[in-house]
């Protein structure tokens, strides 16, 4: 074995010496142990990309997606090696389903963070439209919290405003009718004879009361304008100021939860993309479950004999020097009840 091969061997766990007997099993074990290493290589990248998307610190994803592979090795490895060939196949499937189960979660937990890799281009137009979305949703939420609270300064200041509108056109109405009095234009209000008569002078005194009312009134409500066109400034300030501190947070979202929205966002609308993912799912799956299934359904084989033989020899010993133990120590009774 050259040391490619040792150390592929070493991944899977399995026995130098028991290898040696049996040959015929050695590619076997040194495919577990090449699928067992990839598998923690994969695991590392995929950790490595997600802890950066998260925290944007290149030298710690990096530090802990090689523990987060180192961890993942040990597991897979662990689950293959725990595996042993005796009993049927129910038997053997129904001990390893809960370590199949464990691999399947780990491969999806594995292939996230790659899927989020592989559309990334697409997940970055997403997450535009995403922020564009949530930007609008802000603004029209935050418009109609401040709409309602400045509900009651608007209506005040919308009443004053017709109000004086009114009187304005009644003003103008009244200035309207004194002219056309003067000129001579006949109307159903006016006589039609030119010149400043009787009635042109009681136009003259209504147009004169019009402006007085108006200004009379513009005189009492223009405090309490001031102090509502003050309170609604204040407002739109406070709704500026909310805007733009909740901007950064909008142009900012980008991280993993956001990309993983994206993602699925892209799923719902694009079924190619979808199919896509499940797909890279499902390699991932088969990758972190194949040495679990190849060990499952592998006939058994020459190692599997002698790891057998080797485990009874060993329980066969324990009992053997169990039993020896405890005649030693009846015997050390006996004798020293003999002597007392």
């Amino acid at each position: 074995m050259n040391g490619i091969q040792k150390f592929l061997i070493i991944c899977s766990g399995s026995s130098f010496e028991l290898l040696k007997k049996s040959p015929t099993d050695l590619n076997k074990h040194i495919g577990i142990g090449g699928v067992i290493l990839f598998t923690g290589i994969l695991a590392a990248l995929s950790a490595s990309y997600a802890l950066n998307t998260i925290f944007d610190q290149f030298y710690i994803a990096i530090a802990f997606g090689i523990l987060w592979g180192l961890m993942i090795f040990n597991l897979d490895r662990y689950i293959v090696t725990s595996m042993k060939k005796s009993g049927g196949f129910f038997r053997q499937f129904l001990i390893a389903l809960p370590r199949i189960l464990v691999a399947v979660l780990l491969g999806i937990v594995i292939s996230k963070p790659l899927e989020l890799k592989i559309f990334e281009k697409e997940i970055n137009k997403q997450l535009n439209v995403i922020v564009n979305r949530n930007k609008a949703e802000l603004q029209s939420g935050i418009d109609a919290r401040y709409t309602e609270l400045g509900k009651t300064f608007s209506t005040e200041r919308k009443e004053i405003y017709t109000q004086i509108d009114q009187l304005r056109k009644e003003y103008n109405l009244a200035s309207t009718e004194l002219e056309k009095e003067v000129v001579g234009t006949q109307t159903e209000t006016t006589t039609g004879r030119e010149g400043y008569g009787p009635n042109a002078k009681r136009k003259a005194d209504l147009k004169n009361q019009k402006l007085a009312e108006m200004e009379l009134y513009i005189q009492q409500t223009s405090p309490r304008l001031a102090e509502l066109n003050k309170e609604l400034n204040r407002l739109n300030l406070a709704k500026e100021n909310e805007i733009d501190e909740a901007k950064p947070t909008e142009d900012n979202y980008n991280g993993f939860a956001a990309r993983m929205q994206a993602l699925n966002d892209l799923s719902a609308t694009n079924p190619i993309l979808g199919t896509a993912a499940i797909f890279i799912a499902l390699v991932f799956i088969s990758l972190e479950t194949a040495p679990v299934l190849v060990k499952l359904i592998a006939p058994k084989g020459p190692y599997d004999f002698l790891l057998e033989k080797h485990e009874h020899s060993f329980k066969v010993f324990s009992k053997e020097s169990i039993e020896i133990m405890e005649i030693k120590s009846e015997k050390r009774i006996f004798n020293e009840r003999e002597k007392t």
